[in-house]
């Protein structure tokens, strides 16, 4: 053998060993990190299964150390994150496609990925303040609607960024083959590429609605809470996020049991939510 190609297989074998360590590192740091999930999953299953109960879905929060359950918790979350949903996901579309179909490269559309750029890595506490602000401190009354608002904030960017990455998507040629007939464009972007987009536009939808399914901060500064059930988005109203972050704070072993009742719940719907926007992003590949 001669000296090159003792090179050569010194050069093999450093890579190989290179290969190793860094397949190694990176093997363990799945396992840290599946360590603790499967964790949290399991204290999660183990403490939140002995208080899902029938009564925990069709009661009221109760005193300390009362019978009860955390109905008014569960109706407010689901009425604020549907409206939230409602009022963000068309803006959040019309945006997008503004930003992919008509001035992609103009001073309007930088300027709107910037600020999008800002809500998406801003922290949502941040956002309750805001709301706070403008809407609670000038009607001196927290309200439903003010965490509607709140949690809107949250959704409309990323529904944004997740309609325009997928518009993107979508080859020029369908495009150019629809103008070539004359169609006009809005109904391109209609029944073309926003028909071809959809699994994409719809997983972004249910992705947020994931991440505002489990907001705390801005709840506490909006729609703060209520013991009791209330179907008026003008009073304070219960949220299920508010509920156990203030049940779990407490001493009283029935508000903690109801506590983890509603992290199960929260953990349950934003494991759904997640594997359903897998799923359509598989069937669209």
């Amino acid at each position: 053998m001669n000296a090159q190609d003792q090179l050569r297989s010194a050069a093999y074998r450093r890579r190989k060993r290179v290969n190793i360590i860094a397949l190694a590192l990176s093997m363990g740091a799945m396992v840290f990190g599946l360590f603790w999930l499967f964790w949290i999953l399991w204290e999660t299953l183990r403490l939140g299964l002995g208080g899902l109960v029938w009564a925990t879905l069709t009661q009221m929060t109760p005193p300390p150390n009362e019978a009860g359950g955390i109905a008014n918790a569960i109706y407010g979350s689901f009425l604020m994150v549907l409206l939230a949903t409602c009022v963000g996901t068309p803006i959040g579309i019309m945006a997008g496609i503004y930003l992919a179909e008509y001035s992609p490269r103009g001073w309007l559309a930088e300027v709107t990925r910037f600020v999008n750029d800002i809500l998406l890595s801003a922290p949502s506490i941040v956002i309750g303040l805001f709301v706070y602000a403008v809407i609670v401190a000038r009607f001196k009354s927290f309200s439903g609607w003010a965490g509607v608002m709140a949690l809107a904030l949250i959704v409309i960017p990323v529904v944004i960024r997740t309609t325009e990455n997928m518009l993107q998507l979508v080859p020029a040629a369908m495009r150019e083959a629809a103008y070539a007939l004359g169609t006009p464009k809005w109904k391109v972007i209609l029944m073309i590429t926003l028909r071809a987009a959809r699994a994409g536009v719809v997983t972004g939808v249910l992705l947020a609605v994931a991440r505002i399914s489990g907001e705390t901060a801005p709840l506490l500064f909006t729609a703060l809470n209520n013991q009791f059930w209330t179907s008026n988005l003008g009073d304070p109203m219960a949220s299920l996020p508010v509920t156990i972050f203030k049940f779990a704070m407490s001493p009283y072993e029935n508000w903690q049991q109801l506590a983890w009742a509603g992290v199960l719940l929260i953990t349950i719907t934003v494991l759904g939510l997640n594997i359903i926007a897998r799923v359509l992003t598989r069937h669209k590949d």
